[in-house]
């Protein structure tokens, strides 16, 4: 399974000089816990990191920092890490264990942004692979009793 069939294609962003402020508001606004930082390139969403909102709580809250004057791009803590469309989902899944992150921005062949994709997502493909083995188990000896009578 490919990574473009499994992400989300709804992603909310900010751009790097946004304010943490403007991050948390958008948080707010869609129900998600981070958004993908971007910079504009040849009016292109280009990603450059993510914020959560557990960066927002410890980084900025708990030290006592004015979320109005730190940018999403300030908080950037490390290089961020792209999945491509074509992408296996298996491959990107070990990059993402690897680097200790549970969403991962999706990219086009040029590098823009146009997914995420959340272990939630393939967790809920597995799930369901899963489950059509589970019936395949159970429906076999049924299907083998009938042929045998």
């Amino acid at each position: 399974m490919r990574v473009g069939e499994l992400c989300s294609r709804e992603v909310v962003f900010v751009h790097s000089d946004e304010t943490a402020r403007a991050a948390a508001e958008v948080m707010r606004e869609y129900h998600v816990g981070d958004v993908v930082v971007v910079v504009e390139r040849n009016g292109r969403n280009m990603p450059v990191g993510v914020v959560t909102d557990r960066d927002l709580a410890i980084e900025i809250v708990a030290k006592g920092i004015d979320p109005g004057i730190v940018t999403a791009g300030d908080m950037i803590t490390q290089r961020v890490v792209c999945a491509e469309l074509e992408e296996s989902y298996v491959d990107v899944l070990e990059r993402m264990r690897h680097a200790g992150v549970r969403r991962i921005p999706v990219v086009d062949v040029y590098g823009a942004l146009v997914g995420i994709l959340a272990l939630d997502d393939v967790l809920r493909f597995v799930s369901r692979q899963l489950a059509d083995i589970a019936q395949l188990i159970a429906v076999q000896p049924q299907l083998e009793a009938v042929a045998r009578t």
